[in-house]
């Protein structure tokens, strides 16, 4: 399959290696130096899945590109607003985009059903712009369970996971998200095919919007978080809100608070990606993480105290950076 990586930072280029590793067709879209670095070098991965060099095309121009059948974004949901209009490109009459972003996705009530079809969350796409660029028959849904760390320019350190759930909106087990899987699977990545990727979104989403945030704020790792009481009964607090809009959503979680903080303790002295941007001075993915709950609280009626508390500490950090 042909594959255009959109956002070859941390994950996006350690997914794309491995991919063109196992003989798919895979161009890399970065800037930078890290694109300087990947078109000299390549891409090098260090760590857990121990220590390779695997050379691939990398650019900085969709249009050099060509139609692909799977576009996969990997870029921080910030940036993608931007990217959008550029994208066209590589988009055949079949291709497929897996959405990768951390927090709600643009295309979240599209092709949902119900009374919320077609809704659309101003903080992650302003002006509906993405959606414009992105029919939603082209996406599929992905959730990223994969820690990695852009170490210096083009190289890549693998901490751990190899878990990518991918999903049609719709739930349809489709022919080309088994064929999507198969590659994943290829290169030594898990990639089951869900039928309710939402869910999986929700999980994930009920630790991000907590610990994202206030590690951002405290530089604290995450089992600092949760074994301090304090941030432990604020993340309880948080969590106890992000359930009550799951819920109005008819998300069943299928996992209790105390699992949850269970299971992010096991992680241990782990950095968040929000804690590793403010550390490297770049812009926090927060609208996505944190601002589209808080915006979606308030259209559900849902009240958020803590978490728009958190949210409004983390943007002005945010301002104060710079960002």
């Amino acid at each position: 399959m042909k594959f255009a990586v959109v956002g070859a930072g941390a994950i996006g280029a350690f997914v794309g290696a491995l991919l063109a590793k196992a003989g798919e067709d895979v161009t890399l879209i970065a800037r930078g130096e890290n694109l300087r670095a990947m078109r000299e070098r390549g891409v090098r991965i260090t760590g857990a899945l121990g220590e390779m060099e695997i050379r691939l095309p990398a650019t900085d121009d969709p249009a050099t590109v060509g139609e692909v059948d799977v576009v996969l974004l990997t870029l921080k949901a910030h940036s993608l607003t931007d990217m959008a209009s550029r994208l066209s490109p590589l988009l055949g009459a079949d291709t497929s985009v897996v959405s990768a972003q951390n927090g709600l996705p643009w295309w979240y009530f599209s092709r949902h059903g119900g009374p919320w079809e077609g809704m659309r969350l101003e903080s992650v796409d302003p002006g509906g712009v993405i959606a414009t660029h992105i029919e939603a028959e082209r996406i599929i849904g992905c959730v990223i369970y994969c820690s990695t760390i852009m170490t210096e320019p083009g190289v890549i350190e693998f901490i751990e996971g190899t878990r990518f759930p991918i999903g049609e909106l719709d739930g349809e087990k489709s022919e080309r998200c088994r064929r999507i899987s198969e590659a994943f699977t290829r290169a030594g990545l898990r990639c089951p095919v869900r039928s309710r990727i939402r869910h999986d979104i929700w999980v994930k989403l009920m630790g991000n919007v907590v610990f994202n945030p206030v590690s951002a704020l405290t530089r604290a790792t995450v089992i600092e978080i949760v074994q301090f009481s304090q941030t432990r009964e604020t993340a309880i607090r948080m969590m106890e809100e992000i359930g009550s809009i799951a819920k109005k959503l008819d998300i069943d979680l299928g996992i209790s608070i105390e699992q949850r903080l269970a299971g992010a303790e096991k992680v241990g002295a782990h950095k968040t990606s929000m804690l590793q941007d403010v550390e490297a001075g770049r812009p926090l993915e927060l609208e996505a993480v944190v601002g589209a709950v808080v915006e979606l609280g308030a259209k559900l009626g849902v009240d958020m105290p803590y978490t728009r508390a958190i949210y409004s500490c983390a943007k002005l950090l945010g301002k104060v950076l710079g960002n």
